[in-house]
């Protein structure tokens, strides 16, 4: 696979599980935390900002992967 290809996997890979985050926290959330349809809102704001954290971890866990990798080679 492409560099690029994997990219987008990654990308789809962190909205699906930061949605289903924001939507399994959405009863638990503030009134004005929850998203309004058709509305740039804060809800909108959390729900990206829950997709950008889930896109962190899976990065996170490929670099400390690789590293893992990388020291089990020099061994």
């Amino acid at each position: 696979m492409t560099s690029n290809v994997i990219r987008w996997i990654k990308f789809l890979i962190a909205i699906l599980l930061g949605n289903g985050l924001y939507f399994y926290l959405l009863p638990s959330l503030p009134p004005a935390a929850r998203h309004k349809p058709f509305k740039v809102d804060l809800g909108t704001l959390v729900d990206l900002w829950l997709c950008l954290f889930m896109y962190g971890l899976i990065e996170l866990g490929g670099f400390l992967r690789a590293r893992l990798q990388k020291r089990d080679q020099n061994k």
